[in-house]
């Protein structure tokens, strides 16, 4: 019980979700002010602006700077993470994301032409852009000085 009170303490675990959490709420923001409608799904969703997910691994990395070092094995080991998931973000699934939109449009195409096709629309905003990640990871290390 005592190792799930030192979860809660842990400074490098809060930093990290609370970066996720301000870049999700960032996401349903902007979907308002842009799309000016409120899209509760953005709160979990995955792609746009900014990447939960550099935002995450990138308040981690600074907070366990802050706590172990730059110098540390854990540092070196999560900068390797975060860079590994920032490249994911920006090039695999931005990648999937396109190829789900090329195939969604062929899948319309089926559907208006009478052949028929009864498969489940793909997610298109999986990925994102350079920008996105970028935006994601400033965000993340700021949370990660604030809160590490």
């Amino acid at each position: 019980m005592d190792t799930l009170f030192e979860a809660f303490e842990n400074r490098v675990l809060w930093a990290g979700l609370a970066a996720w959490l301000a870049a999700q709420g960032i996401k349903v923001l902007l979907t308002l002010v842009l799309q000016k409608r409120f899209d509760v799904h953005r709160l979990v969703g995955a792609g746009g602006m900014p990447s939960s997910h550099s935002a995450f691994v990138c308040a981690i990395t600074t907070a366990i700077g802050f706590h172990n070092g730059a110098s540390s094995s854990i540092f070196a080991l999560s900068v390797c993470f975060t860079l590994i998931v920032m490249y994911d973000a920006a090039g695999v699934r931005r990648a999937a994301g396109r190829q789900a939109a090329v195939l969604n449009r062929i899948l319309e195409d089926m559907f208006k032409s009478g052949q028929g096709w009864d498969e489940e629309k793909l997610k298109e905003l999986i990925g994102h852009t350079p920008v996105q990640v970028a935006a994601g990871a400033l965000l993340g290390v700021l949370v990660g000085i604030l809160l590490g």
